[in-house]
């Protein structure tokens, strides 16, 4: 099932870039996606789609301003809380972790900057896993009827660090790229540290409030998505039995400031615009959050944000994320011009069999070059047509974000 929804009408669904858009999505319904919903704003103007459905076993059709869990995505805004600290003077990025979180004894050279920009060699806690396939267990179960249920337990922000923390440092901090969850869950306990009062609090009243983001919250250990929404699923094999489960619901603990906020396709739009046009960050730390390294247009990370090629000439900025159930995109141009938020909720892909996750997330990654590569900027004269085949410039995997 399709649905397209016109916000003005330079996006007409007539128009041969937004019909090669809602073929694009529907291809991933077809690769093992439930249901799957897109916002995407640039010269021809704002388009909404959906594919897919909100629950297996139902004609529903997936919300276009359904909520969902924008899993990593959240560390954006968790940047942004602490750039906006420092610049009130509460801290500097250049500061030691260990000045403000001495309980943990980390490595006095780890900064506040090298957390936001993962090159602190620190333990990801839901496992590491190499390019060459190497594979090291983070804190959560690895079999599926023990991970289904885990998503009830309640996991602390220290319980997260103090894991990671057992592990032997991945590298000498600042010495290259690793990304890793627990670098935000640092960042979480900083903000706290800093201000005094819990980070979700200091989301809403310098973001989420601000912005008037209204479909956006910080749900803590509440498992419920409020309002309309698309359900999650995860495939999972046990003692032989093939076997589907809703993981809609559950436990956010387990991802806390890594990757815990629910929104919707417009407000995680809104707050990409507002992020890039300097409504939200002065110009000092916009600079600050958007100066990626290595330079160029490639492959790159900054305090919050990575760059990425999609294809020559299509470069965006954000962040990608996935969780139990659900995978978000959010990039736009560094300019704000041209954005694209994308949600897709997962079907019954097996997320234990490295090959069948692997194609499923070549899938969605293929359709999100496609995607944004078909976007037009403000202004320009280049006409609409079809989509790009999707192959990526650059190694996958870069970021292996939540599991």
């Amino acid at each position: 099932m399709q649905s397209e929804v016109d916000s003005r009408p330079a996006g007409s669904p007539d128009d041969p870039g937004r019909a090669a858009l809602a073929k694009a999505i529907g291809t991933l319904v077809t690769a093992g996606a439930a249901g799957v919903q897109i916002r995407v704003n640039d010269g021809r103007g704002e388009w909404v789609g959906t594919a897919g459905v909100a629950e297996r076993g139902s004609s529903r059709p997936v919300p276009p301003d359904g909520r969902f869990r924008i899993g990593s995505v959240t560390k954006t805004y968790v940047a942004a809380v602490l750039l906006l600290l420092a610049g009130d003077g509460e801290l500097s990025l250049d500061d030691p972790v260990s000045r403000y979180l001495p309980r943990f004894g980390l490595d006095e050279r780890i900064t506040v900057r090298m957390i936001l920009m993962h090159v602190s060699g620190v333990f990801d806690f839901s496992g590491e896993h190499g390019l060459d396939e190497t594979s090291d267990c983070g804190i959560f179960p690895t079999s599926g009827e023990t991970y289904v249920k885990d998503l009830e337990s309640t996991y602390e922000p220290d319980e997260l660090v103090r894991f990671s923390l057992a592990k032997p440092a991945r590298f000498a901090p600042g010495a290259t790229f690793g990304y890793s969850n627990t670098n935000y869950i640092l960042a979480g306990l900083l903000i706290e540290k800093v201000t005094g009062a819990g980070y979700a609090q200091q989301v809403h009243d310098r973001i989420v409030a601000p912005l008037g983001l209204t479909e956006t919250s910080v749900p803590g250990r509440r498992t419920a998505i409020p309002g309309p929404h698309a359900h999650g699923y995860l495939g999972y094999r046990d003692a032989g039995t093939w076997k589907v489960a809703d993981v809609t619901r559950y436990n956010p603990s387990r991802y806390w400031a890594a990757g815990e906020i629910i929104s919707t396709t417009r407000d995680v739009d809104a707050f990409l615009l507002a992020l890039l046009d300097g409504r939200l960050l002065p110009p000092p730390l916009l600079a600050e959050m958007t100066s990626f390294i290595p330079p160029g247009s490639g492959l790159g990370v900054s305090t919050g944000l990575f760059r990425r090629e999609f294809t020559p000439g299509h470069t965006g900025i954000g962040h990608f994320g996935s969780v139990p159930g659900y995978l978000c995109s959010a990039y736009s141009t560094v300019d704000g011009g041209v954005r694209l938020v994308m949600s897709v909720t997962k079907g019954a892909v097996d997320r234990f069999d490295p090959v069948a996750f692997s194609r499923f997330q070549r899938a969605v990654d293929a359709t999100l070059v496609a995607c944004f590569s078909s976007l037009v900027p403000p202004g320009s004269k280049r006409a609409p047509g079809g989509l790009p085949d999707g192959r990526l410039r650059g190694p996958a995997g870069l970021l292996p974000l939540p599991r």
